[in-house]
């Protein structure tokens, strides 16, 4: 890793406020949580104010619960972000921890050519309390979006998320534990940069865009019509042959035990090849947390692949559904959908 952060004086940050716990404060007077009103986020978090730029924010009217996040949230964040682009050198966006790796890995699909940084971030505890690691994850959250290179160019143009002192690739990236501070991780690649005494960049793994001039190219067409299977032994026909066979669905994610293993009885089987020949894209991707999908190791894999399978590899399931909510939203062909899904957009899979 590399210790590089140069912020210039005229690097200029817009903090977005989706809703979650990082913008919550105590009333004196309720005594209850309520959110605070982020453009005074200088006063609660006065660290920033040592920061060479501008820091503006927006927040979302009304505020959304990390569970109730919808693609709309993702269409208004990237309609936001690509009205105010040129007015930013970078984007950081407050959301609640329970969908926030969803997010991350839509917005990293909804945005092609991205040259600025677009940092999710949130905390396990109000940024109101004593013990909030929301201050921390702000704090770097703004730095790194702030961060230039001797050309004035981001150190970072990707969409990320920023946690416990971790930048990690956002479509990489899953909410692993509900009650510590560690709550996200990238298991299948290594942190972008790393926060501790300066912050320290992994520059061979951050992607550079091809050109630094070009606007990116946004995507906002999405098709939600995706499943999720889980396999797990006693599964039944007909729950799979409920969510393989639906006639909404015009693709399922199939979590699979280890290396991209499933039963091989011939019922399953059967059911796999029915929904693929009638023109449903079926994603085969590990239930482990880390590892990737090879179905060509095992003979159980070797048959799903058989039957129409396409190979997730180490892509995580978040990850899995917002690109084949991208790529669906543009390909009516599944042989054009499946070539994409074999292909690493951005960055989301290791092959």
């Amino acid at each position: 890793m590399t210790q590089t952060n140069v912020i210039k004086e005229k690097s200029s940050i817009l903090l977005i406020y989706t809703g979650g716990t990082i913008g919550m404060k105590e009333d004196p007077v309720l005594q209850a949580l309520t959110p605070f009103d982020f453009s005074q986020i200088l006063e609660e978090v006065p660290e920033l104010a040592k920061f060479a730029c501008k820091i503006d924010s927006y927040t979302f009217d009304p505020l959304i619960d990390s569970s109730d996040v919808e693609p709309s949230l993702w269409k208004a964040l990237a309609d936001l972000i690509e009205e105010r682009y040129d007015d930013y050198d970078g984007f950081v966006i407050l959301h609640g921890t329970d969908t926030m790796a969803y997010s991350a890995s839509a917005l990293s699909f909804m945005i092609e050519g991205l040259t600025k940084p677009v940092i999710f971030t949130g905390s396990q505890l109000p940024i109101g309390t004593p013990r909030t690691d929301g201050k921390e994850n702000l704090i770097s959250s703004v730095e790194i979006a702030a961060a230039k290179d001797a050309d004035g160019h981001a150190l970072v143009p990707e969409v990320c998320i920023c946690f416990d002192n971790l930048l990690m690739r956002g479509n990489r990236t899953s909410k692993i534990n509900s009650d510590n501070f560690r709550a996200f991780r990238s298991e299948n690649l290594a942190p972008l940069a790393e926060a501790g005494i300066s912050i320290r960049y992994n520059r061979q793994l951050i992607r550079i865009p091809e050109d630094w001039s070009a606007r990116p190219v946004f995507h906002k067409e999405l098709d939600t019509r995706v499943s999720i299977l889980k396999i797990h032994p006693g599964i039944t026909p007909q729950v799979v042959r409920d969510i393989l066979c639906g006639q909404e669905t015009r693709a399922v994610i199939i979590e699979t035990y280890g290396a991209g293993n499933a039963p091989t009885k011939e019922w399953f089987l059967s059911i796999i090849r029915e929904a693929a020949e009638s023109g449903k894209v079926i994603l085969n991707v590990t239930q482990c947390i880390a590892g990737s999908v090879n179905m060509d190791i095992y003979a159980t894999g070797k048959c799903l692949k058989c039957c129409g399978v396409t190979s997730g590899y180490d892509s995580t399931t978040e990850s899995a559904l917002a690109k084949l909510f991208h790529i669906l939203g543009t390909n009516e062909d599944a042989a054009a959908v499946k070539a994409l899904l074999e292909t690493d957009l951005r960055g989301e899979i290791s092959k």
